[in-house]
């Protein structure tokens, strides 16, 4: 059972209307569920939009920002709890301990290296969280061929692989996260001697 999911997302809303829907309706869906959102703190862009999505259906929200990011005023001034810490790095270590599993919706460079860092936690067993996308209107496709590509090319085990969870519909995705089981392989992959 999931208690808190820690979502990781752009601090712009993009150019497609559905990305703010989506996110919208992805906090919504949370409060539905109990599931308290863990995010970046932000009151901007599609993480304003799936705090104010639990928010709305009386969800709880907890905002993890550095102290840097609050003074540009962009902390979101309703949430369950705000907790400020000092550095980006800080911030991911205490999003990671407060959740059971993370969701990445679209977003730019931050998202992918939050993401990121937490599937490799994830890779080198540090954690056996789900970690998932939200792959809303293709997104993230060219992401996933790259990821084929990294196991096709030797760099990426299939098993490790398949621990990213990626699905294009909500309850259907947090489904998948229910049902999650880490990998028991190794990080490594070793080329087979001739």
């Amino acid at each position: 059972m999931m208690e808190r999911i820690t979502v990781f997302c752009g601090s712009s809303s993009g150019v497609d209307d559905s990305y703010t829907s989506q996110a919208i309706l992805l906090g919504q869906t949370l409060a539905n569920r109990k599931i308290e959102l863990v995010y970046g703190g932000a009151c901007i862009g599609l993480m304003g939009a799936v705090a104010d999505g639990v928010l709305k259906h009386g969800g709880k929200v907890i905002g993890v920002l550095p102290h840097f990011l609050k003074s540009k005023e962009i902390a979101h001034q309703h949430l369950s709890e705000l907790i400020l810490v000092e550095t980006m790095h800080e911030r991911k270590t205490k999003m990671n301990a407060l959740c059971d599993g993370v969701i990445a919706l679209p977003g730019g460079f931050g998202t992918l290296e939050e993401f990121f860092e937490m599937l490799t936690w994830g890779q080198l067993g540090l954690h056996k969280k789900p970690v998932a996308i939200l792959n809303i209107n293709g997104f993230y496709d060219p992401l996933i061929a790259l990821i084929q590509s990294m196991v096709d090319h030797g760099f990426l085990k299939k098993s490790n692989q398949q621990m990213l969870i990626l699905d294009t519909n909500i309850e259907r995705l947090l489904k998948k996260m229910e049902q999650y089981t880490a990998p028991i392989t190794g990080k490594w992959i070793h080329k087979k001697l001739i």
